[in-house]
């Protein structure tokens, strides 16, 4: 008896950059090394010594770096991406969206994670944060007043056509969006929407 063979085709995928464009300030907040130092001398039940209040530093601190200018992570522009699936029913599963589609990116100046470039002139900005009842602090990080990026990103096709996907795009970026302050955290900022000023263009496969 002959076992019949099993004809598996590759999954076919698209590659295509989306301009992006923000809509309101993004706010970034890097998880420092000192920030780190800390939770770890915590963790380990050390006392940390009280160091002096360096607003400059913390400000510096608080932005993620590529080799030659800022940029954000990967991670958090796909999660705006494949949460935008709340806003179109129940048919669009965020667990899918997730195999269904990859964002690209750059490394980070200390090559600890991936990164989308931003172009865009931070500025210093100052907090007032709660961290309980009774207790505040001050917070200093950067914001990016105006802001763009492209986003590379892969999807396959026989699952999602490309208007799908910048639609999920535009989704995320007005109602999840990115950054400190985001409205998926009850805020207003690092919104962004699709750049209809610039085109998206697709890559051209090397092999057919």
């Amino acid at each position: 008896m002959t076992t019949p063979i099993v004809n598996i085709e590759r999954i076919g995928t698209e590659t295509i950059d989306v301009p992006i464009i923000g809509t309101t300030p993004l706010i970034m907040h890097r998880f420092s090394e000192k920030a780190k130092r800390q939770m770890l001398d915590t963790q380990q039940g050390k006392k940390t010594p009280k160091q002096k209040r360096d607003p400059q530093a913390d400000y510096e601190a608080s932005m993620h770096r590529t080799d030659d200018g800022y940029g954000f992570p990967v991670l958090g522009f796909k999660a705006a991406t494949v949460g935008a699936a709340r806003f179109f029913g129940k048919d669009v599963k965020m667990t899918e969206l997730r195999q269904f589609i990859f964002m690209h990116g750059v490394p980070s100046k200390d090559r600890s994670e991936i990164l989308v470039p931003i172009t865009g002139e931070p500025k210093m900005r100052e907090d007032i944060v709660r961290l309980s009842l009774a207790s505040t602090d001050l917070r200093y990080r950067a914001e990016f007043a105006d802001w763009a990026a492209t986003l590379v990103v892969t999807y396959v096709t026989s699952a999602l056509s490309r208007d799908s996907v910048l639609s999920l795009i535009d989704a995320g970026g007005m109602g999840v969006g990115v950054g400190e302050w985001r409205p998926q955290k009850s805020g207003q900022n690092g919104t962004y929407a699709i750049d209809e000023s610039r085109k998206v263009t697709v890559h051209q496969d090397e092999e057919k």
